[in-house]
C-alpha cells in the first residue's frame, strides 16, 4: 500500500499541473540581436486562442524577451540571463515581442 501512495506522489511530483496538458511554444532571444518563438521546430505565426507553456531562454544580457498582447504583460528583465517558464493564457488578437521594436521584433496572431 505504501509503494503505491509513493508511486502515485512520485507521478504528481512529475508532471506539474499547470503544464500537464498545455502546448509548448518555446522562445529565444540572443545572443546577438536575434529573437524566436517556435513550437517545435516552425516559427510561430498563428496559433489557437487557450493555455499555452512559454519556455524562454533568454541568451543576452543586453536585451529582454517580452510579450504583450490582450491581456498579456511578461517579460525577462533586461540584464538577466537564464531560462523561465511561464504559463499564459492566449486571447484573440495580436502579440508583439518588443525588446528593442524598431530592429528586433517579432509577432504572431491568435484567432
Amino acid at each position: 500500500m505504501k509503494f503505491v501512495a509513493l508511486a502515485a506522489l512520485a507521478a504528481a511530483l512529475a508532471v506539474p499541473a499547470a503544464f500537464a496538458g498545455t502546448t509548448t511554444l518555446t522562445g529565444t532571444d540572443g545572443p546577438g540581436f536575434t529573437i524566436t518563438l517556435k513550437q517545435g521546430s516552425a516559427k510561430v505565426t498563428n496559433l489557437k486562442a487557450g493555455t499555452y507553456t512559454f519556455q524562454i531562454a533568454d541568451k543576452s544580457n543586453i536585451h529582454n524577451f517580452h510579450l504583450k498582447g490582450p491581456g498579456v504583460d511578461k517579460k525577462t528583465g533586461v540584464g538577466f540571463q537564464g531560462n523561465v517558464t511561464w504559463i499564459v493564457k492566449l486571447s484573440k488578437g495580436t502579440y508583439v515581442c518588443d525588446p528593442h521594436k524598431a530592429f528586433m521584433k517579432g509577432s504572431f496572431s491568435v484567432s
